[in-house]
């Protein structure tokens, strides 16, 4: 058997998933027999249930431990992880929430998964510098619709539609009560890192197609009139500072000319 073979059917059987090579040989039957085999496999699959509750430690505060940990369970047995380091695991969490039946009757659970995982993302990004507005000042206001702006590599962003997501998630976040008269409606949330520290804060829909334009490469002009499409009226103004305040756009290249 080939150590490529001896590989997969070994990952094969440490997920209880069928081999798509060739049929194990008896040297790697006498491994995943052995006792000692059946304590690896449970100590790799706790150590993947614990990476997520860390991951997600949100959506673990609104469902308690034992429910996270039984679908979490779950998780790690259809998507086992694909990378050694475990910081960087679940990826997919949300959209298996979203699409577990047990959480149908918290439908915003997925959203607030979301947000954990922007915190990750966010938390494990690389540094870059942000744009400042002496920048954006500087540029010539004839050609200013055809920049070009980046979110910054630790920017992340996300809005629900329908859920107040992003409340609940900061409520949880920072160790305080919910309002009472929390209006139930879609919410977003945007995180970034200055000073080396995951930051957060309200994002207005306009605010995310904003953002999902920029990142997409559209150009200032088509990025401002998606934010208005998602949100008519919008004041693009506030929503530049707020953008330039929380350092979520790149700062560009010293060599970056507009196409």
């Amino acid at each position: 058997m080939r150590l490529s073979d001896f590989q997969n059917g070994f990952a094969a059987a440490l997920w209880r998933t069928p081999p798509s090579s060739a049929p194990a040989d008896a040297a790697l039957s006498n491994v995943v027999q052995h006792p000692a085999f059946a304590v690896y496999r449970n100590t790799v699959t706790k150590g993947c249930i614990d990476a997520l509750q860390a991951n997600y430690p949100t959506v673990c505060a609104l469902v308690g431990e034992a429910w996270f940990r039984a679908a979490a369970h779950l998780h790690a047995q259809a998507h086992p992880p694909q990378d050694a380091r475990l910081t960087h695991y679940g990826d997919g969490f949300a959209a298996f929430l979203n699409q577990f039946w047990p959480a149908a009757e918290l439908p915003y659970l997925a959203d607030v998964a979301q947000l954990d995982r922007c915190w990750t993302e966010s938390h494990l990004a690389a540094d870059a510098d942000a744009l400042d507005a002496t920048w954006l000042a500087a540029q010539d206001t004839s050609t200013l619709a055809t920049v070009t702006l980046r979110p910054h590599p630790a920017t992340r962003w996300h809005h629900s539609t329908a859920h107040p997501a992003f409340a609940l998630w900061q409520a949880h976040r920072e160790g305080v009560a919910l309002p009472a008269d929390i209006a139930w409606q879609g919410d977003g949330g945007l995180l970034t890192r200055p000073q080396g520290a995951v930051q957060w804060t309200a994002l207005p829909a306009a605010g995310a197609a904003f953002l999902n334009a920029c990142a997409n490469g559209d150009r200032l002009e088509a990025a401002a009139l998606a934010a208005l499409a998602a949100e008519p009226g919008a004041d693009l103004g506030s929503l530049m500072g707020l953008l330039l305040h929380a350092g979520a756009l790149a700062a560009p290249s010293p060599r970056l000319e507009n196409p």
